[in-house]
């Protein structure tokens, strides 16, 4: 990515949210493209009918009631068309803005896997983008400004020629390195603003964690602070310089062009009023090269400040562009089934292989494994050994980089990703807890069931969570966060309330467990963060509901796995051996070590 923008990306950028103006609010654009023109040609009417109130005024048997009532108009005018192009602008802003953002928000959505949304470039490009969608009413002001820029830049040239072509030229020529003067302080500008945007975001982030919660206990407690505050600063400061370096760039040019229009302004000046003197000019033509001399300039300050303000904008559009045209991370087989065929053999995986780049190291070094349709299979190992990478890849999260993984004997990657996950629920470790109700925090595991109530406190009582919840200040329609209310207002229970890590990880087995008569069952530590007793109460339900279902359990705790049919070891990025509990004992392998291992400990804690 880059602070600078070829003019073919401008062009594109441009067409892209013209063509996106004229879906969301054909009616309001052409408005603001009538109010725009009117608007540009207000300066030149005002100009000439003054002239001509001039001129009538030297000549008291000429009629002036004519050019004084155009004069009028167009003041009454001058006063009403910007206020009704500012209402047009934000209009069109707002609906366009809908729109994008949610052509945006569905481009993202198109990428089904997570190999993008672990790109920091993307994610860059996602989070511009974003800002771009937010903003539309302030590319239609740079569009309209440019255009009435442009067409009373022409106006007052063509009044200027018919006064003095030589002046015409001469203002001309004194204006283009004007013009090429501004564009490169507008590039150079928006080219350190990019340059900053990193140092922007590290101080941003730095602020983020002195004031916010999640990190505030070990802030204060490892006396962190100062630290953060002086890497904030150190980015602030060195953005601030950079800024401090662009500034004196544009007030030692503009003092320079500056002085240039103040010699081109005098000098026609001094002809005007020599030629008015000489009987060559009227007093109403003297006043007309004024007007059109001080509205060239004008035109072209005001020119030369949209294209920077739209060269802002395209910038920005530029990664909307790129996020909602970038292909999906996993393409489906152009043949193959539509949907899960109706269980069977079970999932297979054949000679995996997968790294999340060419530049990281294997994760899984040719896994190959059963998971027979029906039966409990537990997946442990130490951290880093693939099981999660193993899990990603069975919900098709990402596609394995060697190898291939089958289900009832089809290639996944013959299954559209939509299709396979509708077979499959899920508990992870590292599950959410949504700002939302406590109803929506279960029924987001089926969201066609948001209504279902029926079906949610069901799926409550099956995780053990459903009396916690009935007794909340409003029941399952309470707000499970205080994130949405005034500080006044969190000291009222009934604005929000925040539960316990052991009783979010109870609400995460409800939204799995929401998702009935699903073929595949994967449970990642679902005993995480509970109490012994509770987690032995979750193991117990887990059991009952997984009963005659295909089931993946993973723990590191190796007594919650061991009524499994089967216990798969993984130890880096192979599976080491697998079998009953028994049969892994008897073997004296990895597993009776481990195991041996966590036994001996709860045994020296008595």
């Amino acid at each position: 990515m880059s602070g600078r923008i070829s003019t073919r990306e401008a062009a594109g950028a441009a067409r892209v949210g013209l063509a996106l103006i004229l879906r969301a609010a054909p009616g309001r654009a052409g408005a603001s493209l009538a109010a725009t023109i009117v608007s540009a040609g207000l300066p030149i009417a005002t100009a000439w009918a003054t002239k001509l109130v001039i001129d009538r005024l030297a000549d008291p048997h000429d009629a002036i009631t004519a050019p004084a009532l155009a004069l009028a108009g167009i003041g009454l005018a001058a006063t009403v068309l910007p206020g009704l192009g500012r209402y047009l602008h934000a209009q069109i802003g707002r609906a366009t803005g809908v729109l994008a953002t949610d052509r945006l928000f569905g481009a993202a959505e198109r990428q089904v896997g997570l190999r993008r949304f672990e790109d920091p470039a993307f994610l860059d490009r996602l989070r511009l983008a974003k800002q771009s969608t937010t903003d539309f009413g302030g590319l239609v002001d740079g569009a309209g400004s440019t255009l009435r820029g442009t067409l009373t830049l022409v106006g007052f040239i063509g009044s200027l020629l018919i006064l003095s072509p030589t002046m015409t030229a001469l203002v001309l020529v004194a204006g283009v390195p004007v013009l090429i003067a501004e564009l490169r302080l507008s590039r150079m500008r928006a080219g350190m603003l990019w340059d900053n945007e990193q140092a922007h975001r590290r101080e941003f982030f730095y602020g983020g964690l002195l004031t916010g919660v999640q990190a505030a206990t070990e802030i204060r407690l490892f006396g962190i602070g100062p630290v953060l505050r002086a890497r904030m600063l150190g980015e602030r400061r060195r953005a601030d310089q950079a800024e401090r370096r662009m500034d004196l760039r544009e007030f030692v040019t503009q003092a320079a062009l500056g002085a240039l229009g103040a010699a081109v302004a005098g000098g026609g000046l001094w002809w005007a009023v020599t030629a008015a003197h000489d009987g060559g000019l009227t007093v109403g033509d003297v006043v007309m090269f004024v007007a059109a001399l001080t509205g060239i300039q004008n035109a072209l300050n005001t020119l030369v400040a949209s294209i920077a303000a739209t060269y802002g904008q395209l910038l920005g559009l530029t990664h909307y562009v790129a996020v909602t045209r970038a292909e999906p991370d996993l393409v489906s087989a152009t043949a193959g089934p539509a949907v899960v065929p109706a269980p069977g053999a079970g999932i297979e995986f054949h000679d995996v292989w997968f790294r999340y780049s060419d530049e990281h190291p294997w994760v899984l070094n040719g896994v190959d494994l059963s998971i027979a349709h029906g039966r409990a299979v537990a997946l442990v190992g130490l951290n880093g050994a693939g099981k999660s990478t193993l899990v990603k890849l069975l919900c098709r999260m990402y596609d394995p980089t060697r190898g291939r993984i089958t289900w009832d004997g089809v290639d996944l990657r013959e299954i559209p990703p939509a299709a396979l996950r509708e077979r499959i629920s899920a508990v992870f470790q590292d599950h959410m807890n949504y700002d939302m109700s406590a109803a929506e925090n279960i029924a987001l595991g089926d969201p066609a069931h948001l209504d279902d109530r029926d079906r949610i406190e069901a799926a409550a009582q099956r995780a053990g969570i459903h009396e916690k919840l009935a007794a909340l200040p409003r029941g399952y329609d309470t707000l499970l966060t205080r994130m949405f209310f005034s500080e006044a207002d969190k000291e009222n229970p009934d604005t929000g309330v925040v539960l316990s890590g052991g009783q979010w990880q109870r609400l995460a087995l409800a939204r799995a467990f929401i998702r009935v008569g699903r073929d595949l069952m994967i449970l990642d530590e679902p005993g995480s963060g509970l109490d012994p007793q509770a987690e032995h109460e979750v193991h117990t339900r887990m059991r009952e509901y997984r009963e005659g279902r295909t089931s993946l359990l993973i723990s590191h705790r190796l007594g919650a796995v061991r009524d499994a049919d089967v216990i798969v070891v993984l130890a880096a990025g192979r599976v080491a051996e697998h079998g009953s509990h028994e049969e892994l004992l008897d073997r004296e392998g990895h597993y009776a070590k481990l195991f041996r291992l966590q036994a001996a400990g709860y045994q020296e804690a008595k």
